[in-house]
């Protein structure tokens, strides 16, 4: 037994020492450098590429077998021009593990790999001819000898400063990996390996401009398909699309099982910030359990908060889900919450949304069934400096059928409303509403106008009517508001029916309750170039006196009546809409009075005139009045202004008649009246000619007391006149009934 161990021993040394010397021999005699232009000949001859070999190939067989090649290239197909180059490359494996049929590599090491990848107009690659012919498909030995399992052992990989290019011809995209490091520790089926990567990434579609750099420990068991990446730390800088100055930061722990479709994240956390345009931005996201077996996954307290610093204001948001789950058709959030700070230079809001969230993904529908909005906004110029909200409703979203239904109902602003709204169509969405509001100031929403502004000097440039939100508006619904104040104007009972599609509106109805009357008409807004209006509108059995005061502070005239609106016009500012006014109005008025003069007063004053007959010009007296019991005009308007002739005014003792214009587009008036008198103290009647003119807030009364006393004159003449008619008709008859006496004795 000794002898046979001891023999075999022998053999064995025998055969290793033939080995090593057969190795050395090899080593020492064969040079691979000698069969460079073999190797050279033969690409070309095969691949139709040049394949230059400017430096040594070195090999090596102890400890290690390896080789190594520096300055290779490789040209394009059929040309001179380089496609691929590497500055240099090693292999090596361990030699004992190769007799048992395992493959452990020692090192694999490239450095400065140059290399383009090219699609051409035609759909066809500068590799097709690498990959040999379209469609091929490897031979198959049906009576292969299945050996033992290779092992799969590499104890380091090195790659630096290598740069890969993609082109497209036919869509010019061109993307490329520039300045590329890698290093790793060992890579083995089921024992943890370093990696440490790097690279520059440049795209032209879209814009990108990326440096990154991923370091992570893997583990993996492609037999058992098995993943894991521990202690990942993911960082990238640079620019993409319109974002500049963008830091994008990720780590946590994840793992996927593919045989049993089970992924998993622990303490992912991601993290982005940047530039864009002048809008500078922040985000977090904060996963501290993520799974997903087959179709059912869950998670744990997901957070996501955002900081936006834009121009219009500062953004902060906060965003909590404490715990979703679902499968691949459904998931349900158990109370999504959402936290929004807005701050702006004159105002701040706070919004707070919370429900919970449900829904199909493969359906594509979405349900806020319990859905609290509350909303808190400050600021010097909101009433009370401050406002709050509170909103109660459900939002459902159809993706698929592109359909959203929202219902609410609850405190916005001042007012309580009920609403329900609904989408169809996101890319152009059409949009159907029912809403009602109890009360509404929108004056309090205004921007209220300083004294400085109302004097000319500090009067600023016009600025044009922005409608072109109406152009993309697709709009059908009813609005119904308990009491509303707009412009100072107060209304009850407003119902409007808004249809709106492609720049085209009309409001109709368009009715309410106003001024101890009511309001019926409609209104026609036409958005597509040009703003243009409409206006068709009865108020019938309203008070004019407190709609002139509130609507223009004016106080012209008193007195119940109709008012009947027909009218068009069209401009980009609202002087320009002023001046483009034409159509018709009618007023029709009844025991009421024009304000600021007393023209009975002045009439009957007649006898106190004294020889002073020149006219005379009056302001406005607001203490004054004159009264009437009818009042009814007719305008024909052009161009913004308002034509009228003919006036009538009545009263007991006064009558009132008169032609002339009111320039709406100007805030003028220039209108000659004359007043009658049915009787004055001495019995005479009397005409008072009155020209108004001037602005709508400085009109001044001309009185012509001339006429007046020549018209009154006149009636003195007439009157003397008919006296001695009388007289002498009385002395004819006396003398003709003497004679008469006379005759008969």
């Amino acid at each position: 037994m000794n002898k046979i161990l001891k023999y075999g021993l022998l053999g064995v040394g025998a055969i290793v020492a033939i080995a090593v010397a057969a190795v050395a021999y090899v080593a020492a005699t064969f040079n691979p450098n000698d069969y460079k232009a073999q190797i050279i000949k033969a690409v070309k001859d095969s691949k139709q590429r040049n394949l230059r070999l400017d430096g040594d190939i070195k090999l090596s067989f102890y400890p290690n077998i390896g080789a190594s090649l520096s300055k290779v290239s490789l040209s394009e197909f059929k040309s001179d021009k380089e496609f691929a180059a590497i500055a240099s490359a090693r292999v090596s494996l361990a030699l004992m593990p190769l007799l048992h049929k395992q493959v452990v590599v020692d090192e694999v090491s490239v450095s400065g790999l140059k290399a383009t990848l090219v699609k051409h107009r035609d759909g066809s690659t500068n590799i097709d001819d690498l990959l040999g012919p379209s469609g091929q498909k490897p031979q198959q030995q049906n009576n292969a000898v299945v050996g033992p399992t290779v092992k799969f052992d590499i104890a380091s990989v090195s790659v630096e400063k290598t740069d890969l290019s993609y082109r497209d011809e036919g869509s010019g995209a061109q993307y490329a990996i520039k300045d590329l490091n890698l290093k790793t520790g060992r890579i083995a089926i089921g024992v943890p390996g370093k990696i440490d990567l790097s690279a520059t990434i440049q795209a032209n579609q879209p814009k990108l401009d990326i440096n990154t750099q991923l370091k992570t420990t893997l583990t993996f068991d492609p037999g058992k398909q098995k993943y894991q990446l521990q202690g990942l730390e993911l960082q990238a800088s640079g620019s993409a699309l319109d974002i500049g100055n963008l830091k994008v930061h990720a780590s946590g722990d994840m793992s996927a099982d593919l045989a049993t479709h089970e992924f998993t994240a622990k303490e992912f956390a991601l993290s982005a910030s940047g530039v864009k345009v002048k809008d500078k931005f922040e985000a977090t996201l904060d996963a501290p359990s993520l799974n997903l077996a087959r179709d059912k996954y869950s998670g744990d307290k997901l957070t996501l908060n955002a900081n936006l610093d834009a121009s219009f204001g500062n953004i902060v948001a906060s965003l909590t889900m404490p715990g979703v789950e679902g499968n691949a058709q459904t998931f349900n959030v158990s109370a999504l919450s959402l936290d929004m700070d807005v701050k702006q230079p004159e105002q701040a809001f706070k919004l707070k949304l919370s429900s919970p969230l449900s829904g199909n993904i493969k359906a594509q529908q979405f349900n806020l069934d319990k859905l609290n909005i509350a909303v808190t906004a400050t600021g010097d110029k909101l009433p009370n400096k401050s406002v709050s909200s509170e909103m109660k409703g459900s939002v459902h979203i159809d993706a698929l059928k592109k359909i959203v239904q929202a219902n609410f109902a609850g405190g916005l602003l001042q007012s309580q409303i009920k609403a329900k709204f609904g989408v169809k169509g996101f890319a152009d969405p059409a949009i159907d509403f029912d809403v009602d509001v109890d009360r509404f100031d929108a004056d309090m929403y205004m921007p209220k106008k300083s004294a400085q502004a109302a004097t000319p000097q500090s009067k600023v440039p016009e600025q044009p009517l922005d409608l072109s939100a109406l152009r993309t508006l697709n709009l059908d619904g009813n609005l119904r508001i308990g009491s509303l104040k707009v412009a100072n104007i107060k209304s009850s009972q407003l119902r409007l029916g808004v249809k709106a599609h492609s720049g085209l509106v009309n409001l109709s109805p368009m009715s309410a309750n106003l001024y101890q009357g009511n309001m019926n008409g409609s209104l026609s807004i036409n958005a597509q170039s040009t703003p243009s209006f409409v206006i068709k509108q009865k108020l019938t059995a309203i008070d004019v006196a407190p709609l002139l005061k509130d609507a223009a502070n004016l106080e012209l005239a008193e007195g119940r009546g109709n008012i009947v609106l027909d009218l068009t016009t069209q401009g980009n500012t609202v002087s320009a809409l002023k001046k483009a006014l034409n159509g018709n109005v009618s007023v029709n008025l009844a025991n009421g009075a024009i304000k600021g003069i007393n023209l009975t007063k002045l009439v009957q004053g007649i006898q106190n005139l004294g020889r002073d007959t020149r006219a005379q010009t009056l302001g406005v007296d607001k203490s004054e009045k004159t009264e009437f019991s009818e009042f009814k005009a007719n305008f024909r308007v052009r161009n913004g202004v308002a034509h009228n002739d003919d006036l009538a005014v009545k009263s007991t003792v006064l009558r009132l008649s008169g032609s002339g214009d009111i320039d709406i587009g100007h805030d003028s008036l220039d209108y000659n009246a004359k007043a009658t008198l049915a009787k004055t103290e001495q019995g005479r009647t009397g005409t008072l000619p009155v020209n108004v003119s001037g602005s709508f807030d400085a009109l001044k009364f001309k009185i012509d007391y001339g006429a007046l006393l020549v018209d009154v004159a006149r009636q003195k003449i007439d009157e003397k006149k008919e006296k001695v008619k009388e007289d002498a008709k009385t002395r004819l008859q006396e003398e003709l009934k003497k004679g008469l006496k006379g005759l008969f004795k």
